[in-house]
């Protein structure tokens, strides 16, 4: 069996967002549940994937502005698995290569990109918290 890359298992992580942002709404109305965030819940902060849930539930209706609001991180999500479902397309039609393992050098780089990415959504959040607080 053929190992997947990084961006392949996120793209197939944003594929299995996509369809349960599509089946949430239903099953949210059928039973009254909730994904509250619990870093929220504890200390009225909110974690940087705050409002990914609903970000997913409009993106995939498209209500890119809503979506865009509650978190701006489902385009990055949403073009990667895109992107990795091409991918993964090519590399099963033999047009690309199996991936080759990622240096030290690039995983490091990643993680420091993902470590960022992450910053930046927890300051939008906050910024958006603490607007909501002021209206």
């Amino acid at each position: 069996m053929r190992e997947f890359s990084v961006p392949e298992r996120l793209g197939g992580f944003g594929a299995l967002v996509a369809v349960a942002a599509a089946a949430w709404p239903a099953v949210s109305a059928r039973t009254g549940a909730a994904l509250p965030c619990p870093l929220r819940m504890l200390t009225g902060v909110p974690c940087p994937a705050c409002g990914m849930t609903t970000a997913a539930v409009a993106f995939v209706r498209g209500e890119f502005g809503a979506a865009f609001h509650a978190n701006p991180l489902i385009f990055g999500l949403a073009g990667l698995t895109v992107a990795s479902g091409a991918l993964v397309a090519l590399r099963a039609a033999g047009v690309l290569g199996n991936p080759r393992p990622w240096s030290s050098t690039r995983r490091r780089r990643t993680g420091w990109l993902a470590g960022l990415l992450a910053t930046a959504s927890w300051l939008f959040q906050l910024h958006r918290t603490l607007g909501e607080g002021t209206t």
